[in-house]
């Protein structure tokens, strides 16, 4: 039978239990603060004394640490019911993880789960809140790398809240709670975590949400976070069991996710709403809709509103092996260095046809291949009125230099005799013998390169390269429309677009352009304004077959 839903909590008044009160300072009780004393089995301590209390009578409890550093060494403690954590503030009060005395142990502030505890529906825990500190994970090392590194590593958690919290460095996932019900994360901050994932590691993100535990229904908010430089996710939510029904109820607003390896990503859900979030400067993709997860199902119904995706390395948009739907409206998605948008097969997860995905009244702009691209077949899709211009900026012809004029740093090539179009190498992978480095943006004569993991100060897979050492960099594709169907693609709605080029020196090649490989069946195309791209409104290698073909402005390639 499906889950439906928890009692509702009844008022309890009867008196605190001795011995456990329901509000206590931590420096009262064994804790030090000072940075050299080891607080964990004080901490541990007084989180089971207080846990013993609120399952005596009901009443939560609150442990308060002042300003000071809190060091957690060689062991996590295992969290209660009922008890919550609050500090200071982030850098007033600090907890320093690390594991020298204990390589082998993960050392998580604080954490719940099914392996290691029994965790579950009917062995959750509740009414626990984590609020105003810093939780600085820099001293843990694992000779393997342990998912169980994290700053917080919960299951089974109703009504918990985690709200004003730096978390930063973590050896894994920074905030890693899974099956989260009637639960809030606000304002939390998270940097540099993963930082011992090698990028296919599980976890390894900022704020890491398994989900699907509680059945078809789990109310989630991550509202106004920041996740910077962690290792695969900024945010993302993971079905953990391909047999799990794919549940409703998250919500991720007002989030920004800057130079991780994905922004935010939805590896499961069904319905997940992401609203007036950035996504900026991610090395994969700003947002990825895909079948990656430990489950290798993907989202579905999700909407996705109102958003800025800028300057991703690769992708703006990367969707995945997802059945469908999907909604896409009136984002910013530009300056990406490959696809604005990209329907593809990543080879696992579901492998139909994207159904009923909508693309409506998005501004792509300045991406650098094409604005949307379709290389995977898709059924009922709608494009409609969106903005489509100045796309295909890597435009730039096969380039290769050596000798005195050649420079390198560890994010950076200059070469003083080059005369290169602006970010016309945007997104291409530079080649310095064996080396490797993307380009993430270019002036005339330096390349900027893209860190070669999120949180590195490099962007070589090897040392940096000597002065005057030879390098290369690709001949730019031929072909950079605003829209391209590399793949089936039947019975869409293609309306009311305007996909052009407004610069001196045109990038982007075609409005439409359908390859050899591209088929389009039964679909209306109407009412778009196709005129303005560098070499012509539309490159048709498979003509168009059956449906509508109308009033279309700058077209006069193919008419019906």
């Amino acid at each position: 039978m499906p889950f439906q839903g928890l009692p509702v909590a009844v008022r309890d008044r009867r008196p605190a239990v001795a011995g456990a009160p329901l509000h206590c300072d931590a420096t009262e009780y064994g804790l030090r603060g000072d940075g050299v004393t080891n607080d964990q089995p004080a901490l541990s301590a007084l989180v089971d004394r207080l846990g013993d209390g609120y399952a005596a009578d009901g009443r939560a409890r609150v442990i308060y640490c002042p300003p000071g550093i809190y060091s957690i060494r060689d062991a996590g403690t295992v969290w209660r019911s009922g008890v919550s954590l609050i500090g200071a503030g982030p850098s007033a009060t600090r907890f320093l993880l690390s594991n020298e005395g204990n390589r082998a142990e993960p050392t998580p502030l604080a954490y719940w789960t099914t392996v290691q505890h029994g965790a579950d529906r009917d062995r959750h825990i509740a009414d626990c809140t984590f609020a105003d500190f810093e939780i600085d994970g820099s001293g843990v090392g694992m000779a393997e790398y342990n998912y169980l590194a994290k700053g917080l590593g919960l299951q089974y958690v109703v009504r918990g809240t985690f709200r004003n919290l730096y978390i930063h460095h973590t050896a894994a996932t920074g905030l890693g709670c899974d099956f989260l019900q009637d639960s809030l994360i606000e304002g939390v901050v998270v940097v540099g975590c993963g930082r011992l994932d090698n990028g296919e590691e599980m976890g390894g993100a900022g704020i890491g949400v398994g989900i699907g535990g509680w059945g078809t229904v789990e109310r989630l908010t991550i509202a106004n976070c920041t996740t910077l430089g962690n290792g695969t996710n900024g945010i993302f939510l993971e079905l953990q069991k391909p047999y799990w029904p794919t549940p409703r109820g998250y919500r991720i607003i007002g989030c920004h996710s800057q130079g991780n390896r994905f922004g935010i990503s939805d590896w499961g859900a069904d319905g997940l709403v992401v609203s007036a979030c950035t996504m900026i400067g991610n090395l994969e993709a700003g947002y990825d809709v895909s079948a990656q997860g430990t489950s290798g199902i993907a989202g579905r119904g999700g909407l996705l509103t109102d958003c800025v995706i800028d300057g991703n390395i690769r992708d703006g948009i990367s969707m995945g092996n997802t059945p469908g739907p999907y909604t896409i409206r009136g984002n910013r998605i530009s300056g990406n260095g490959a696809y604005g948008y990209h329907e593809h097969d990543l080879g696992h997860g579901y492998r139909g046809t994207a159904m009923d995905v909508v693309i409506d009244s998005n501004d792509f702009w300045g991406n650098g291949l094409d604005g949307i691209r379709i290389d995977r077949p898709m059924t009922d899709a709608v494009l409609l009125n969106n903005r489509i211009r100045n796309n295909g900026r890597q435009c730039a012809d096969e380039y290769r230099g050596s000798g005195e004029s050649v420079r390198y740093s560890d994010r950076s090539l200059v070469d003083r005799t080059a005369d290169w179009p602006h970010d016309g190498h945007r997104g291409k992978v530079l080649r310095v013998g064996r080396r490797v480095a993307v380009v993430a943006a270019n002036d005339g004569n330096e390349l900027t390169l893209a860190p070669v993991r999120p949180d590195a100060h490099s962007a070589w897979s090897g040392d940096t390269p000597l002065p005057g050492t030879a390098y290369e960099l690709a001949v730019a594709p031929q072909c950079r429309a605003g829209i391209t169907v590399n793949a089936a693609f039947d019975s869409a709605t293609v309306r009311g677009n305007r996909v052009w080029d407004n610069h001196d020196r045109r990038t982007q090649t075609h409005g439409l352009w359908i390859t050899e490989r591209g088929s389009f069946v039964a679909c209306r195309v109407e009412d778009n304004d196709l005129a303005g791209n560098a070499v012509a409104a539309t490159r048709l290698d498979t003509p168009p077959v059956g449906g509508r073909w109308d009033r279309n402005h700058g077209d006069q390639d193919w008419d019906r």
